[in-house]
């Protein structure tokens, strides 16, 4: 249950301000919430399962060395924490792509999501947290906590017409990685 909540918490929390939220919202202008969401849930199940499946292996094959694995997956997230705040914006092309989608409206935000995703922090920190975590309660976590952002942003966009306030959302997510990341170093190298 601890992975599941936490890989919940975490990926929520790295979606937040994410070129996923702009692509989501831009969707949602152009399909039912519905289908959007139907759409983001396929794709993140599937890319977040790729994401476990990498971590379970690197965190089996180094099962030895989880003091190690504690200390690099704490640099990860310090390294999520300056990604974070650096931004993530949707290009122009992204934002034409997301506007003029043809076919399934379903289909096409699945197939745009499954793209954006492939190597984006929210993948990344999945196979960070498969390392240590059970994979089946970081799964079902991290895409729950993706679709909960993504389906935040869409109701927000919805209901005031803009994003959320970017700034605060950047430094707030930002903040709380570097404190995940701080306690993953200090518990890899015995100081907790």
């Amino acid at each position: 249950m601890s992975a599941f909540l936490l890989s919940t918490a975490v990926i929520f929390v790295a979606e937040l301000g994410d070129k996923s939220q702009l692509m989501a919202m831009t969707f949602a202008a152009r399909y039912r919430a519905r289908d959007v969401l139907i759409g983001i849930t396929v794709a993140t199940a599937i890319v977040h399962l790729a994401s476990v499946g990498i971590g379970l292996a690197v965190g089996t094959a180094f099962a030895d060395y989880q003091g190690v694995i504690a200390v690099v997956a704490g640099l990860a997230f310090l390294a999520f924490a300056v990604w974070t705040l650096r931004g993530d914006e949707l290009t122009d092309e992204e934002a034409d792509k997301a506007r003029h989608s043809t076919g399934a409206a379903i289909l096409a935000v699945g197939t745009a999501f499954f793209l954006a995703e492939l190597g984006d922090k929210t993948m990344l920190a999945t196979i960070t947290l498969a390392t240590r975590e059970d994979w089946f309660g970081t799964w079902v976590g991290s895409t729950l906590g993706m679709v909960l952002a993504d389906a935040l942003a869409i109701g927000v966009g919805a209901v005031l017409g803009r994003t959320l306030p970017e700034k605060a959302v950047r430094y707030g997510a930002a903040v709380l990685f570097a404190l995940f990341g701080l306690a993953l170093v200090a518990e890899g190298a015995g100081w907790l």
